[in-house]
């Protein structure tokens, strides 16, 4: 199964949060999986770093390297037809974060289930598993 992680479970994962649902773990766990993260992912985290909002482990750049090279994990590259797709996105009441609407853009355009806690993300008819 290509599973695209949100942010905030790729986080949770790295840093070994208790936050992170045992579905979820194993999820990533599990060797017959691809894990996919986008670079809104590591382009939030980085702007949330760089003002003081999250704190990492490690350097930055280091974090970057235990996802894709300790762990294995895949970039799913944004692409002009992802652009595309959160153009032609709805703006649901209370949900506007445009990390998401990429996540979201780029779950519909290529498939894979995503990761996330967020339920409000169903409201977009993506696969989903928390």
């Amino acid at each position: 199964m290509r599973l695209l992680l949100d942010t905030h479970i790729l986080l949770w994962y790295v840093l070994d949060d208790p936050q992170l649902s045992v579905t979820a773990r194993a999820l990533i766990l599990d060797p017959a999986n691809e894990i996919l993260i986008s670079p809104a992912s590591y382009w939030e985290i980085a702007i949330k770093v760089s003002i003081g909002k999250l704190a990492l482990h490690c350097p930055y750049e280091d974090f970057l390297d235990l996802c894709l090279i300790r762990y294995g994990f895949s970039v799913l590259p944004v692409e002009p037809r992802h652009a595309a797709r959160v153009a032609g996105l709805p703006f649901y009441a209370g949900h506007k974060d445009p990390f998401d609407r990429l996540l979201v853009a780029q779950a519909l355009a290529d498939g894979p289930t995503l990761v996330s806690v967020d339920a409000k993300l169903d409201q977009y008819a993506v696969s989903r598993l928390a």
